[in-house]
């Protein structure tokens, strides 16, 4: 009897288009417990509240509105230009 090797890839929606991709492929924002702040987080295995964003500059400009919702809080504009960078090195 062979094991089944194949293991399903997680995925995750876009807060900008909405589309469900693998989370590999895409940027996760987190929000720290006890108020620590907001991050990018690029192991993906930070703790807190997660959202995820696709490296495209359309889908970061339909994200600025809805981030704050999705992960509860105020975002600063600092993460937005760190994002903006993370992007364009993609």
């Amino acid at each position: 009897m062979v094991a089944n090797d194949k293991r399903k890839v997680p995925e995750r929606q876009c807060v900008g288009c909405k589309e469900k991709k693998s989370k590999f492929e895409l940027i996760r924002i987190v929000r720290l417990p006890d108020n620590g702040g907001i991050e990018l987080d690029r192991t993906g295995k930070k703790s807190g509240r997660g959202a995820y964003i696709c490296p495209k500059k359309e889908c970061l400009k339909l994200a600025r509105k809805r981030l704050a919702h999705t992960l509860e809080c105020e975002i600063p504009d600092e993460l937005f230009s760190k994002l903006e960078k993370e992007i364009e090195n993609v």
